[in-house]
């Protein structure tokens, strides 16, 4: 048994998900009873396991247990130390928030359709949290398979139309390409130690650089995968749209994240980090940077370009942790802790602003019943709460004070500043480039939240769902104002941030706490201008309030010599990002436009497409999950019915299984 402290907690949470998981469906036929059931537990399993991973951070404590299991090398072993406490708040916290926001949003779904979603809901939770709190390799593989297998679930809920089942198809066969790397890399890692359990991982400290490597290039393709990371991120944009929008906000803001934590456990364990390592991460992680925000600009399918939103965060977050591999294998500790602490400050910043995003686009889907952007318009007027919450979500994902976004880009920024100023020869230009390239990323995400905000907020309805739209229930928009709240209190007071991702980052990289506690350089200033500008907005809102008084006049704009114009008439979503695709972007990356134009005095139809297919996703990936479902079709063979066969072929493995103990 490992030392117990205070498991009371986390116990109760997972059995309060799992208690819930059971009972909503089983209350199916009541539909009250069953969301009260599902959501209900969610929501206390949610708040206890959030009380835990506080307890831990504020603290510093460890809540250890374990109990054994008949299965050969598993044991029930639970770990929530500083670093799986840092991963778990953002978890319950947003699972919590979305169980509230789930209720909302399937009040009208019938009795068996909720407690269904209700049960693969809190698996799904339970699940990340396993993922996250597991010390023994076959507890995580079994956590990180029920994850997959519950997440495909919810994302199939609409599993009677066509685009969600190739949704679900894309996503199931993708996170199951990544679990084989995982298997591979717990076998070996297993193999090497003589044990399966996380503590007796330390051993591998002494590992050869090659064998080193070959875990890592195992550890970094299986939870990349998972994480949305270029180029494994292909199933992303294709699950996210089709999900529930509470879900999506859950798999975007923090299943990925959970990819994260297991990746920094794992390199925990390995011997110290070559500059390959973080190269090879840092490049993967720019590429996926750029590419997710120039794709999120094209998409007129709201969530899905929230989804490549997604992309390009977890780019950033990738290319900061190998910027802090980088400059720890050369020495540069000082600029290695801030590009940790900017990492994992954009992983908490991430997770409220999207989940946020999320939600929002959820609501204008609940409200105007659509996703496309060419089809909302004037939402602002109609759904006043929820566009505001939705361009507080915008400003905190440009990094615009006072919101929360600015304090973990800021981070990384000077830690890319101060890596140009100490490295040495043509190393000092690396970080002045990706500098550069940063920033381009910045205008980019600033581009694709002026689109949403302006093409689906602003202007007048294109289409009559959006004319006609209603606000969002109470449940749904309180649960967005608290993630608002939150990211509003993160920029006003950004120690509540900076603080408990200091004490993290030692955690991970021992002396990265004292490095930038004694620097003097931490930016809580960030919180000044913060104020500064919700002191703006008052004194113009106060303004604003003084002149309404006065007596309006209301006529139409100037039409441009146009005596009818219509809403036709404004900028596409497609149209808005021209320019910014032209001038940055390659062609195989531009949208693909066909369709004549028109010509002749009296010209006939002209039919115009756009297309804003993912590049990789059609070129490689497609190609070779049709070449898997042939050989799969192939082997179909196989199962010929005949219990002979079958017979056959436990003799075979009953073989080979003697010959392999014989030889061991």
């Amino acid at each position: 048994m490992l030392p117990t402290e205070n498991p009371e907690a986390p116990i109760l949470s997972l059995l309060s998900l799992l208690i819930g998981a059971v009972a909503a469906p089983v209350l199916g036929r009541w539909p009250r009873r069953s969301a009260l059931a599902g959501f209900g537990l969610a929501v206390l399993g949610s708040l206890a396991g959030l009380c835990a991973a506080a307890l831990v951070l504020l603290t510093g404590q460890t809540i250890a247990f374990s109990l054994p299991l008949t299965l050969p090398g598993a044991s029930f072993a639970i770990l929530v130390d500083p670093l799986a406490a840092f991963f778990l708040a953002p978890l319950f916290l947003i699972s919590l928030l979305g169980a509230i926001y789930g209720s909302g949003y399937l009040a009208k779904a019938d009795g068996p359709a909720t407690g269904r979603h209700c049960f693969f809901y809190n698996l799904l939770v339970l699940s990340m949290a396993l993922v996250v709190c597991a010390a023994n390799a076959i507890l995580f593989l079994f956590a990180w398979e029920c994850m997959s297998l519950t997440s495909f679930f919810l994302v199939i809920s609409d599993h009677q139309e066509a685009p969600v089942r190739r949704a679900g198809f894309t996503y199931i066969l993708a996170t199951h390409l990544g679990a084989a790397a995982l298997f591979a890399l717990f076998l070996l890692a297993g193999a090497k130690t003589g044990s399966l359990d996380f503590a007796a991982f330390n051993g591998l400290h002494d590992l050869p650089p090659l064998f080193a490597g070959i875990l890592f290039l195992l550890a970094l393709g299986g939870f990349g995968s998972k994480a949305g990371l270029f180029p494994f991120h292909v199933w992303l944009p294709e699950a996210h749209p089709a999900a529930p929008s509470h879900v999506s906000a859950l798999m975007s803001a923090v299943m990925v994240k959970t990819a994260i934590y297991a990746l920094l456990r794992i390199l925990s364990f390995l011997p110290p980090a070559p500059a390959w390592w973080g190269g090879l991460m840092l490049v993967l992680g720019v590429a996926g940077g750029l590419f997710g925000i120039g794709m999120a600009a094209t998409q007129k399918d709201l969530k899905r370009s929230l989804a490549y939103s997604t992309v390009e965060n977890v780019g950033l977050i990738f290319m900061a942790l190998g910027f802090w591999l980088y400059a720890q294998a050369t020495h540069h500790y000082f600029t290695a802790a801030l590009a940790l602490a900017g990492a994992l400050l954009h992983i908490w910043n991430h997770c409220l602003f999207k989940s946020l995003l999320f939600m929002g686009a959820g609501s204008l889907l609940h409200g105007a019943g659509t996703r496309d952007l060419n089809e909302m318009g004037g939402l602002l007027r109609r759904m006043p709460r929820t566009g505001l919450l939705l361009i507080a979500g915008a400003m905190a994902v440009t990094a615009l004070p006072p919101f929360n976004g600015l304090v973990g880009e800021w981070f990384i920024y000077r830690g890319l500043l101060e890596g140009g100023i100490k490295f040495q020869g043509l190393a000092a230009a690396l970080p002045i480039v990706l500098v550069g390239l940063m920033a381009m990323i910045g205008a980019m995400v600033l581009v694709v939240m002026v689109r949403i905000v302006g093409i689906g907020l602003s202007g007048e309805p294109r289409h009559q769902g959006a004319a006609a739209a209603h606000e969002a229930n109470g449940r749904m928009v309180g649960s967005m104002a608290v993630i608002a709240l939150l990211c509003l209190a993160g920029g006003l007071m950004p120690a509540l941030l900076i603080n408990p991702v200091v004490a993290v980052a030692g955690t991970i990289s021992p002396g990265a706490s004292d490095l930038l506690q004694n620097s003097g350089c931490l930016p809580y200033w960030i919180g000044g201008m913060g104020i500064g500008v919700v002191l703006l907005i008052l004194l113009i809102f106060v303004g604003s309030r003084l002149l309404a008084s006065r007596q309006k006049a209301a006529a139409p704009t100037w039409g441009c010599g146009f005596l009818f114009p219509t809403a036709r008439m404004s900028y596409s979503a497609e149209g808005f990002s021209e320019l910014a695709h032209r001038s940055f972007y390659c062609d195989c990356l531009r949208p693909r436009v066909s369709g004549g134009q028109p010509v002749a005095l009296l010209p006939g139809r002209v039919v115009f497409a756009h297309d804003a297919g993912d590049f990789f996703l059609q070129a490689v990936y497609l190609p070779l999950f049709r070449t898997a479902g042939g050989f799969c079709s192939r082997m179909r063979g196989l199962q010929s019915g005949l219990l002979q066969i079958y017979l056959f072929y436990i003799f075979g493995a009953m073989t080979l299984l003697l010959g392999w103990l014989a030889l061991d």
